[in-house]
Parts: C-alpha cells; sequence; structure tokens
C-alpha cells in the first residue's frame, strides 16, 4: 500500500481498543504478554472494519500514553502486526492499517452473504427472511400487468408513484396519523430514505443524536456522512428510551437530528410506549431537533393483540414539523424489495425530491407498482401475518438452542422485530465473531452498533434460521465461545478473550 488515506488519533484508537487494551486478559482469561494482546485488539478492529485500512496510525509515543502502557509494548505490537500483515510502515511516514494478501476488504457495514456461500456458513449477519410466496410472485404479475401506462413515460418519478403514495398515504391515516400524498416520497429503501433526510438536514458537522447502542448501518451512514454522533443509552431492559437522559442530551447537545426506532428496536428488540413517544417529540421540539423515526420493524409485531401497539410517533407531533418518518418493505415483507418512503410535512418533501436530482432521480417503477399492488389487495396485510407465523416459529427455535448450547449468554426476548441482543457472559463478541466465521457462523459483534468500541460485551442473534438449522448455529457460537475462553481462537496467538 503506498499511502494512508485517513489518521486515527491516540485517544481514538485507545477508546476502539477498550479499557483492557494491553493488559493481557480478563479475570479467568488466559494470561498473554500485553503486546500481544494490544496486536490482538488492533487486528480485530481491522478485520471488523471498525478501524479502516489504510487509516494512519499515532506514534508509538503517544499510543502508549493514550493507554497507559510502555513504549516496548507497543513498538512489539507494531512489529508483530506488520509480521501479520495487518501493519505497513516507512521510515519517516509513519505505520497504518493493511490486510495481508489474498484477504478480502473488511466491510464496515452489515451486508449478507452472497448466496453461493449459504451452504457452508449460517449468516447470522442479517436480519432478512427469504421472500414469503406466493405473495412476491403475485405482486410480480400484477405489476407487470399494470406496467404499461408507466412505460409510457420517461420512468421517472422522484416522489413515487402517485398510486404508491396514495396507498402508503392511507396506511398512515389508518393508523392514526392522517397523511396526504403530498406528504409521501417513495425512496430506494429505508437507508435510502435516511441518506436524503441526513443530507437535507445534518450537513457534514451536525450533530446527530443516536440511541446507543443503534442500527449499524445508519450509524455507518450517519459517520460516512461526516456526522457528529452523539450516543443516548438505551433505558433498561425492553423498556425503550431513558427519557431523562434524552432530555438532557437535547437540551445540552441541542443535536439538528435525532435518529430512533420506537418499534422492536434495531438490535435490542425494545418498544416504546405512547407516554415516552409524546415526551420525547415534545423534547425535541424544545430543542429545536428533528427527529428521524425508523418504522422499518413496525409491521413485526410478535406478541400483541390486534390494536394495542403504540401510535406511531409522528401521531404526538401535532404542528406536523418536528417528526420525519422512514419505512421500508425490506423487513416487513423481503428484503429484495428496495422500497422506502419518507412521511414528513409537505415542505420538507419538496426539499427532499429537489435535491433528489443528485442523488437516484428515483426508485424502480416495476417494485413500485408490485408493492402499490400489495397494498391495495390486502396482499401486505396477508402477507406480513405469514411473516410474522414464520418469525415467531424461528425465534422460538433460537431462543431455545441458545439456552441449551451458551446458556450463560443473557438476553430478553422481545414481543417483535427480529434480533435478540445478546449479553456473551463476559466474553469478547468481537473474538466470539471472528471465531464463528471459522467455525462456519457468521455473527455481528456488539461494537459495531455502538460508538467508541462500546458493547464489547455483545452479539446481535436474529430470528431467520430455525429447526436443526438453529441448534447448529448454537452449536458453532457455542465452540466460538469456548475457544475465546480457553484461548484457541486464534492461529499462532492466544487472544485476549475476556473483557472489562
Amino acid at each position: 500500500m503506498a499511502q494512508w488515506t485517513s489518521t486515527v488519533g491516540a485517544g481514538q484508537l485507545a477508546r476502539l481498543l477498550g479499557p483492557r487494551a494491553g493488559t493481557g486478559g480478563g479475570p479467568g482469561a488466559p494470561r498473554v504478554p500485553a503486546y500481544r494482546a494490544l496486536a490482538d485488539g488492533v487486528r480485530l478492529l481491522v478485520l471488523e472494519g471498525r478501524l479502516p485500512v489504510a487509516a494512519r496510525l499515532p506514534a508509538e509515543r503517544e499510543l502508549a500514553g493514550a493507554l497507559a502502557v510502555s513504549r516496548t509494548t507497543v513498538a512489539a505490537a507494531f512489529e508483530a502486526l506488520r509480521a501479520d500483515g495487518f501493519l505497513e510502515s516507512r521510515r519517516g511516514s509513519g505505520s497504518w492499517t493493511a490486510v495481508p494478501a489474498g484477504r478480502p476488504m473488511p466491510s464496515r457495514g452489515l451486508e449478507p452473504l452472497p448466496p453461493e456461500a449459504a451452504g457452508s456458513v449460517i449468516d447470522l449477519g442479517c436480519a432478512a427472511l427469504p421472500a414469503p410466496e406466493p405473495w412476491l410472485t403475485r405482486a410480480c404479475r400484477a405489476a407487470l400487468e399494470a406496467l404499461p401506462p408507466a412505460a409510457r413515460t420517461h420512468g421517472d418519478f422522484p416522489y413515487g408513484l402517485p398510486a404508491l403514495r396514495q396507498a402508503l398515504a392511507d396506511r398512515f391515516t389508518a393508523r392514526g396519523v392522517p397523511t396526504m400524498p403530498e406528504q409521501i416520497m417513495v425512496t430506494t429503501g429505508a437507508m435510502g430514505a435516511i441518506a436524503a433526510i441526513c443530507r437535507l438536514f445534518a450537513p457534514r458537522g451536525e450533530r446527530v443524536a443516536v440511541e446507543h447502542p443503534s442500527y449499524a448501518n445508519a450509524l455507518q451512514l450517519m459517520r460516512e456522512a461526516g456526522a457528529r454522533l452523539v450516543p443516548v443509552p438505551m433505558g433498561e431492559g425492553l423498556a425503550g428510551w431513558d427519557l431523562p437522559a434524552w432530555r438532557r442530551v437535547l437540551k445540552e447537545a441541542a443535536p439538528r437530528i435525532a435518529y430512533v426506532v420506537a418499534d422492536f428496536h434495531n438490535p435490542t428488540g425494545a418498544l416504546a410506549g405512547e407516554e415516552a413517544r409524546r415526551e420525547l417529540v415534545a423534547a425535541a421540539r424544545a430543542s429545536g431537533t428533528v427527529l428521524l423515526v425508523d418504522e422499518s420493524m413496525t409491521d413485526l409485531a410478535l406478541d400483541l393483540p390486534p390494536g394495542a401497539q403504540p401510535r406511531p410517533v409522528s401521531a404526538f407531533d401535532h404542528g406536523g414539523a418536528g417528526v420525519v418518518t422512514v419505512g421500508s418493505a425490506s423487513k416487513g415483507f423481503w428484503a429484495g424489495m428496495r422500497i422506502g418512503w419518507v412521511r414528513a410535512a409537505p415542505e420538507v418533501i419538496r426539499s427532499l425530491v429537489a435535491a433528489r436530482a443528485y442523488a437516484d432521480l428515483g426508485s424502480p417503477v416495476l417494485e413500485q407498482l408490485a408493492l402499490s399492488w400489495l397494498m391495495t389487495s390486502g396482499g401486505w396485510e396477508q402477507a406480513t401475518e405469514q411473516r410474522r407465523a414464520e418469525i415467531r416459529e424461528s425465534r422460538a427455535a433460537v431462543v431455545a438452542a441458545l439456552r441449551e448450547h451458551v446458556p450463560s449468554w443473557e438476553f430478553e426476548v422481545p414481543g417483535g422485530g427480529l434480533t435478540l441482543w445478546v449479553r456473551t457472559g463476559g466474553l469478547s463478541g468481537s473474538r466470539i465473531a471472528e471465531a464463528g466465521e471459522r467455525l462456519g457462523v457468521r455473527v455481528p459483534s456488539g461494537p459495531r452498533f455502538g460508538l467508541d468500541g462500546a458493547f464489547e460485551g455483545y452479539v446481535r442473534i436474529p430470528f431467520t434460521v430455525a429447526g436443526p438449522l438453529a441448534a447448529a448455529a448454537a452449536e458453532r457460537l457455542a465452540a466460538a465461545a469456548h475457544a475465546v475462553a480457553t484461548g484457541t481462537a486464534t492461529t499462532g496467538a492466544t487472544p485476549q478473550g475476556y473483557i472489562a
């Protein structure tokens, strides 16, 4: 590699490495040399994408001071990283991260494995299920039948197809939030919607408050856009938000946007109650903060009786300008249907559409026609009920398998959504994830869902496998945890397996 492309400060790297960096292990862990533990920590950060490839590392003396270890320890760690192919150095230019020849470049987000890899690895990295049939096929056939009028136009619909905007507006109205089609923009997935809103409201350098933990891909999108992320801890268990913390952050930091998931939060599964929604809207209004509410999981209530789900957050925005809602067909229906939407005040929608000329101009017409048919024919309700039944079965299988094979791991079973937020019994989630890859199971570690290395003691496990596959996944995770706990998780080095 010829040149570094970014710089990581000593304090930033120390926070990413965590409080035990360079100490050689936690209580009960195999004792390892401090330099090896430090090298292993940096290597894991690179492999997980949390430390970019080609990032210039701080000087040895600076990092030693930030970690409160000797310079000799840092020098030895850097030498071990160079020997393993994870660091390159040049006299006078410093040292920067690398990946060994033949290794794939690490991803900084969560992405599904390619289908051809599915036979050898159980993929728990992506919270998504196969399409619900026969509903996908029926929707696509209906879309083809409805295509000719749209095909006679230029095909660019920056607001979205009128029929789909009307259907989405009707759905919001039926949920207790009167909505006009002028308040809807169709996007390419929820991520397209979040990106458009961040570009409009939070240009580079603006503060954005986020739940902590939060959805990994949304966090990474905001980081890449240059937002200054302000974490707000989640409440205990599945209760939802820590409202005193939110009021304090909104008052003191005055973020331009606050990104929240009120319905079956990703990754924790928490569900915010109506009073919490009302209070958060009021606090955001007082601070001048726009609430960006992600409703991607809202159709995945698994245990609530009909009508018992809290009203949308936008129902408490009586002025109509303080809450922007995004949704998507990818969680409730199928990830391959890359259609999302924004509900906001008409003037906000007009601004988003005006800026869209510099992004994607519009979303695929055929998929919009398919989703429009689902939402106007009753197919959406039947497909999502089928989906919920599948998820209940998967949830039961995953929960039972984890309790059998890793009984020391702790979690609460959420009443909806797609994910379990699992505490790994004091072991490093990052090291479990790395060991799991070699043992045939892919799982995202906790720090992907936080800032500055938080949640090292967690992994996120989705309800996307059932039956024997759920049992096999849990068995492989148990083997990965055992390898980390006993110091056999890496070849050629004993890892620092426990966390503080």
